[in-house]
């Protein structure tokens, strides 16, 4: 069972991410890593061990999946399942939680990957006319 927090109905309207102190910028920064959505949209498709995870994602290194496995388990978006082998077997599958930023990370990810090219055009015209002199 997951845990629940009592936060009175006053305090989670007046939650603001452009408020520097709200800790809704701690999850936003989560949420908005390259390696987040890439974790989530990964584990989309189901329960996956880590080196699964690393073989999936190119360019990962093995502190960085670490890491943000740990983060995502920590805010409650992954479950992390140790099994008593020998090496230990562990897995990793979205929360309830994770799976509402599928959405999310997966919008991400195609708006990506379909505008990747009038990106690098405009790097390229404005790095062509805005070069140091």
């Amino acid at each position: 069972m997951e845990p629940t927090l009592n936060i009175p109905a006053k305090q989670a309207l007046a939650w603001n991410v452009y408020d520097a102190n709200c800790p809704t910028r701690l999850v936003l920064n989560r949420i908005a890593d390259k390696w987040t959505v890439l974790v989530v949209s990964s584990l989309e498709q189901g329960t996956k061990r880590f080196s699964t995870l690393q073989r999936e994602i190119g360019g990962i290194s093995q502190k960085m999946l670490t890491q943000t496995l740990r983060g995502l388990e920590r805010d409650g978006l992954v479950h992390r399942t140790i099994y008593p082998t020998v090496p230990p077997k562990v897995e990793y599958t979205l929360t309830p939680l994770g799976r509402t930023l599928v959405g999310l990370v997966d919008a991400i990810r195609v708006w990506s990957e379909q505008h990747i090219e009038a990106v690098m055009q405009a790097q390229t015209h404005y790095d062509h006319h805005n070069k140091e002199i």
